[in-house]
């Protein structure tokens, strides 16, 4: 039998202070869309999908905001952004930079655009000088333009390889570098500190940029390649429906490439991602289509960006024993051949990768005597190393040039592994041959990654807290000699972050921690496996195979 009886007291009341505060946001959204989207919510006493968006805050960390379209503060929306402006305003105003330049750049997705007026009239309205970007343009633009346009702040409308609901708001220092703290709890703070939307102030007078920006940051892209150097390359290009077409387009000409074949379905932007549900070129199938078309036109190289053109991920022709007509290069491997390919090339500084990426960027450092360092997780790290070189982060993220773009850039990592690609095969090699010259100097670096999506980003705390509890005593049959919590850095370490590191006999790790941008939980496996003898790799490789496939078994249990 069915109860018709009254929801409970206490639960009526709730429901009353939820409408109140949903009626609340309606009185002051500026925007028709999402206030009729609220609308029929509460006509259709949709309670639970409200209390949903009324949960909390979009929080402002240092990743900025990121998360789902929609009415109500726990969504991306245009009074959420208003309020991020204001409080960005009033940040960079008590640090000194009244009057001050900030550029604001935004890629192709729902609302960004809208996002960006949004910014800029704020800014403009708070005293400062709002410089937008002329159209949907890469993130490395934007990172880029920080500088050369010497501005105080940078804003980026975009929420870089999320799903097609989703949006968000990256904020750039004027030393080109995303915030860290304290920055971000500065900003936080600030942003609640705002009042009613009707009391923020704001005017029209910003300046729309012009094309001279894409120009400059072309010329930077275009003065990295070696003059003169090898070209003939055949070249298969994705830019996942993003903003990265045209750029790189422009880039490869500038450096003398010949013009990439484009995959058709995937080359206009597109903020519904039509043919990929999730437009990161990790996930399994958003490389389908690019891979389909290098095996008709029998490519050289595999290229492709994410929507917003600030990651690079690499396919190549499989060895002949493969079944496979080509092979996706992992992060780390792509990192490995980019560092030498810079060492090569006369660069030299710090090189720099995160907790995370593996340790063999560390092996390359001490074998041409230049400095290491080891971050936390994210770009926001690894562009404030002191005399950075190079820096990259497992998750395709690389930054090869970086006295220009202080973040990870898709666009001139992509010329750079270009210019490599064709330097090899002008000397009838490949790229999977110079991964075994590494291997054979270094040794076998063999990672991977598993990841368990959630539905929501707090579903990561009962699973670290249980691994913290009862952590296990071995994995994949190595014993885990020590477990870091990085929840509790050693003094004088690295800052606190949420994850556990298992350090593990013969030189293995795994690292275990929540995504920063996605409701994720992440788990990264290393092994490492000396080489004796060049006859040796095939046997090292397999030893870091079965190791690996031992470790994740444990992994995906644990997990």
């Amino acid at each position: 039998m069915v109860s018709t009886a009254e929801p409970a007291h206490s639960e009526r009341d709730d429901r009353d202070v939820l409408v109140e505060r949903a009626r609340a946001w309606l009185a002051e959204d500026p925007d028709p869309q999402t206030r009729q989207e609220l609308e029929d919510l509460l006509e259709a006493s949709a309670f639970d999908e409200i209390a949903d968006r009324f949960a909390g805050p979009l929080e402002f960390g240092t990743a900025g905001l990121r998360g789902a379209l929609g009415a109500g503060p726990a969504r991306m929306n245009r009074a959420v952004v208003i309020r991020a402006a204001a409080g960005l305003a009033s940040y960079l105003t008590a640090h000194g930079h009244a009057g001050g330049r900030v550029v604001i750049g935004y890629d192709a997705r729902h609302k960004s655009d809208v996002f960006a007026r949004d910014t800029a009239a704020v800014l403009a309205g708070a005293g400062l000088r709002p410089l937008v970007m002329p159209r949907p343009l890469p993130t490395p633009i934007l990172a880029y333009a920080i500088r050369h346009l010497e501005c105080v702040a940078g804003v980026m409308v975009t929420a870089s390889h999320n799903p097609a609901p989703d949006n968000g708001y990256k904020v750039y220092l004027g030393d080109g570098t995303q915030i860290v703290p304290p920055a971000d709890t500065e900003i936080s703070a600030a942003i609640e500190a705002v009042g009613p939307l009707s009391t923020v102030p704001r005017a029209e007078s910003w300046e729309t940029l012009d094309d001279a920006i894409v120009e400059a940051y072309l010329d930077r892209v275009a003065s990295l390649p070696a003059p003169g150097g090898p070209r003939d390359l055949r070249i298969a290009y994705t830019p996942l429906h993003g903003v990265g077409a045209a750029v790189v387009r422009a880039a490869l000409q500038r450096t003398g490439f010949p013009a990439p074949h484009v995959v058709a379905e995937q080359a206009e932007p597109d903020p519904a991602f039509p043919t990929t549900p999730f437009p990161n070129p990790e996930e399994p199938g958003a490389m389908d289509l690019a891979l389909d078309l290098a095996a008709r036109i029998d490519a050289d190289i595999v290229l492709a960006n994410d929507p917003d053109a600030d990651r690079c991920a690499v396919a190549v022709p499989a060895s002949p024993s493969s079944r496979d007509r080509f092979r996706m290069l992992s992060g780390d491997e792509v990192g490995a051949l980019l560092a030498v390919h810079l060492l090569r090339s006369g660069v030299r500084g710090t090189l720099a990768t995160t907790i995370v990426s593996s340790s063999l960027l560390s092996s390359i450092a001490a074998r041409h005597g230049l400095p290491y360092v080891e971050t936390l997780t994210g770009f926001k790290w690894l562009g404030r190393v002191p005399g950075l070189a190079f820096g990259y982060e497992e998750a395709l993220g690389y930054c090869v040039d970086p006295a220009a773009v202080a973040d990870k850039d898709g666009i001139s990592a992509l010329v750079r592994m270009a210019e490599l690609a064709a330097l090899l095969k002008s000397q009838g090699r490949s790229l999977l041959d110079l991964l075994d010259d590494i291997a054979r100097e270094y040794g076998v670096y063999a990672t991977e990654q598993h990841a368990v999506r959630l539905r929501t980003h707090a579903d990561s705390a009962p699973t670290l807290r249980r691994l913290r509890e009862q952590p296990p005593r071995t994995l994949g049959g190595l014993r885990v000699e020590r477990v870091d919590d990085l929840a509790r850095p050693e003094p004088g370490g690295l800052p606190p972050t949420d994850g556990l590191r298992f350090v593990l006999e013969q030189n293995a790790r795994v690292v275990v921690r929540p995504s920063g941008t996605e409701p994720k939980l992440k788990c990264y496996v290393e092994v490492v496996v000396p080489v004796e003898s060049t006859d040796a790799l095939p046997a090292a490789r397999c030893a870091a195979t079965e190791s690996l496939a031992a470790i994740g078994r444990d992994v995906e249990s644990l997990l």
